[in-house]
């Protein structure tokens, strides 16, 4: 059987950071093997803010499966059609934007998977299992296993309720989302204000006692970043092929234009 592993979920589930690549400008599948050379874990395919359409999102996912690096869709809801057609064509993983309460959480997740854990539909065909023709029961099981289930919190109600959020059976992962977060607390990109890392502090033990992964999203720089890892995330974005390519286009044409005769 040539069943294609979770990159991603195995760094986590080995208690190492699994390190993920934001997809804005990306539209082509060269960008799986790209950010699998430069040592990413995971990507983030977002279907929310992205101007991506379904086709080049399974597209990417497709690629990603071959170079073995995790495809993981960020959707725009909580409909379950928006996460199974991903599933179906690829990805590994579904982030879900804006879960504010267990209710919401266990919606997301029984679409994520087959019965009897979840309520996703069987497409079959499956890419994660490389196509192979599988016992329906064994290829639930399997798929079920590998799929990586993220719920964002975004606000403060979801802050408040991140313990109820964190104990629902089926999610694994719950990601901060830093700067929906602050706008929604008054503070928009006042990243170091001591109520965003109380509620990372707050997150972070929820995710501990209920066994669930710490992500963070939104904050690129490097103190931010170490000092959240430091806390105890696991699953990071640490950033997109926009910022990257902003960062060093600009550092480009400023080397250029330093050569340039006064």
């Amino acid at each position: 059987m040539s069943t294609v592993p979770n990159h991603a979920l195995r760094q986590l589930r080995a208690g190492k950071l699994a390190i993920g690549l934001g997809l804005r400008q990306a539209r082509t599948v060269d960008i799986a093997q790209i950010a699998k050379t430069c040592g990413y874990d995971w990507l983030f395919i977002d279907c929310e803010h992205n101007s991506m359409d379904l086709d080049n999102a399974a597209q990417i996912a497709a690629a990603s499966l071959a170079v073995g690096i995790t495809p993981v869709a960020r959707v725009a809801g909580f409909e379950h059609w928006h996460a199974s057609r991903l599933l179906d064509n690829g990805a590994q993983g579904i982030v879900f934007p804006h879960v504010d309460s267990a209710s919401e959480a266990q919606r997301v997740a029984n679409a994520c998977r087959y019965p009897p854990v979840g309520k996703r539909s069987m497409g079959g065909g499956l890419q994660q299992l490389g196509f192979a023709s599988v016992p329906l029961p064994e290829a639930a099981r399997i798929v079920n296993e590998e799929t990586l289930v993220v719920v964002m919190i975004e606000s403060p109600q979801g802050v408040a309720q991140c313990d109820e959020i964190a104990a629902v059976k089926g999610v694994d992962a719950v990601l901060i989302g830093t700067n929906d977060l602050c706008f929604e607390m008054g503070i928009p990109g006042q990243f170091s204000d001591p109520r965003v890392a109380e509620a990372y502090r707050k997150v972070i033990a929820a995710c501990r006692k209920h066994g669930k992964f710490p992500g963070m999203g939104g904050m690129y720089t490097p103190e931010l970043l170490e000092r959240h890892i430091a806390m105890g995330v696991q699953l990071v974005l640490s950033g997109s092929d926009f910022n990257l390519l902003m960062q060093a286009g600009k550092a480009r044409a400023d080397l250029v234009r330093g050569f340039e005769k006064k």
